[in-house]
Order: structure tokens, then C-alpha cells, then sequence
């Protein structure tokens, strides 16, 4: 699980474009930097799910399915801060 969320962090999902993780060899500066907020698997989950602030709602809107954002909450939550 950890390969498939690491691609859908860098691919699919966007994230990398504004979020910092070290293990991704992200760098973006417009969201959280993830290494120091270190979020749950449910918290990411939910953020995903639903958006905040600038973040669109990725589950919401069917840009992810549940799967992909199961993954990409599983890998964040494991790499966050490593």
C-alpha cells in the first residue's frame, strides 16, 4: 500500500504540487508542510474526503476513489516526519 500511495501522492492525487513530504521528495509551500504537522490516517482521510480552506474535496468530487485516498492516507500517515 505504501508504493500505491506514494504514486497517487506524486501522480493522480496532486499532492506533491502543494504539500512538503520529505519521503515523496515533495517540496510544494502552498498546504501544511506534513512532516511537522504529522496527521493520523484519519485525518488525512477526512481532509481528502471533504477539502479545507484551499484543498478541494477529492472524494467528494470523484477525483479520488475510497481506495486511493485509503492508500494516500496510509502512506502520509507512515512517511509524515520520517
Amino acid at each position: 500500500m505504501m508504493s500505491e500511495g506514494k504514486n497517487i501522492f506524486n501522480g493522480k492525487g496532486m499532492c506533491m504540487t502543494c504539500h512538503t513530504l520529505k519521503a515523496a521528495g515533495a517540496t510544494g509551500n502552498v498546504g501544511p508542510v506534513l512532516d511537522t504537522l504529522k496527521p493520523t490516517m484519519d485525518e488525512v482521510k477526512k481532509v481528502v474526503t471533504e477539502g479545507i480552506n484551499l484543498m478541494p474535496a477529492f472524494g467528494e468530487s470523484g477525483l479520488l476513489t475510497p481506495k486511493e485516498i485509503e492508500a494516500v492516507a496510509f502512506y502520509v500517515a507512515k512517511s509524515a516526519g520520517k
